[in-house]
């Protein structure tokens, strides 16, 4: 078929307003955040394209979920966060950055304004997400899939500082972290200067029964906690002193009696702060914290996310965990 010269300049115009069009399209669709971003590690910060926090590791099926807090910019002089990230790996070391999944807006009920750490957990098919308000309690989320969208599940607080009995400030009621033991008993750890947990119903949005406390000789609380379980011996992890290290120790039953086992990670270079998530994926035992190791930008409050391998002694015991630039290998 032939086109003569008007036809192929009015061709030539359609396919330039349609190219200008995609690219517009483009912008706005990731300067909304509804996109994906693809990387690949090289080590440690683990991505430097975003300041992040606070991690929390979950694992489904092949792939290993990461759950993050994201603070604003780099250089920052205090805590600016207002939303939450999620990013996946089926080998530890391409990620998938998916589209924004939650955001401290979305719950209207928290006057604070700030996104602090969260905690990720499976339930019955569906995916709750815990997270911190800073001073206006912890809040529950709730998805069908590992990377959202998440809504509001209750439209109010599951805990507030009025649980937090033994704590007098405004930021007690922070940092839930879930564990469901090998009964399927679900609980929840959290607190600032004091810990707390409780039993979880098994809808996951109610506390069931009594509110606890943690205590035990050498026992320097500051945030964090953070239940894992290997061969019958349950972990906790926490930070400790400020600025923070990640201390541990270790009992027989979730809860206790427990007995101080030492100091796990040393202060995270640059960062007051530690947040550990402690994760098995395909054989490998990973320790996940965050630094203000970016290079420039990182700060206290311009936190970036960090793995480094974590290992067992014969007895249970904890290898203390050795903070590297390198990172870990890739799982292929």
């Amino acid at each position: 078929m032939k086109i003569n010269l008007k036809d192929r300049m009015n061709l030539s115009k359609r396919l330039l307003l349609n190219l200008l069009l995609l690219f517009l399209g483009s912008a706005l669709y990731a300067q909304e955040g509804d996109y994906y971003h693809h990387l690949t590690a090289k080590g440690n910060p683990l991505f430097t394209h975003k300041y992040t926090a606070d991690p929390a590791a979950l694992v489904v099926g092949d792939t290993l979920w990461l759950y993050i807090g994201h603070d604003f910019e780099g250089g920052q002089k205090g805590y600016k966060l207002k939303d939450w990230l999620v990013f996946s790996t089926n080998d530890m070391a391409n990620w998938t950055e998916h589209p924004v999944p939650l955001k401290i807006e979305d719950f209207a009920w928290a006057k604070s304004g700030d996104a602090y750490a969260g905690h990720v957990a499976e339930r019955n098919g569906k995916y709750y997400w815990y997270i911190s308000t800073n001073w206006t309690g912890i809040g529950v989320a709730v998805a069908d899939n590992p990377a959202g969208p998440f809504k509001d599940a209750l439209g109010k607080p599951l805990l507030t500082n009025e649980d937090c009995f033994a704590s007098d400030h405004s930021w007690a009621c922070i940092d839930p972290a879930i564990f469901t033991d090998d009964d399927g008993q679900p609980w929840i750890f959290w607190g600032n200067g004091e810990c707390y947990y409780a039993k979880l119903k098994d809808n996951m949005v109610e506390i069931d029964g009594e509110i606890k406390q943690v205590n035990f000789d050498g026992f320097v609380f500051e945030e964090a906690p953070w239940i894992h379980k290997k061969d019958g011996i349950y972990y906790l992890t926490y930070a400790s002193g400020f600025p923070e290290k990640i201390a541990y120790a270790t009992a027989s039953t979730i809860e206790g009696p427990w007995e101080y086992q030492g100091i796990l990670n040393e202060i995270a270079g640059n960062s007051n702060t530690n947040h550990q998530s402690i994760v098995a994926f395909k054989d490998h035992w990973y320790f996940i914290y965050h630094n203000g190791g970016m290079q420039r930008g990182g700060t206290s409050f311009s936190r970036s996310v960090c793995i480094d391998p974590l290992y067992y002694n014969f007895d249970g015991t904890l290898k203390r965990v050795q903070m590297t630039t390198e990172g870990i290998k890739p799982l292929y």
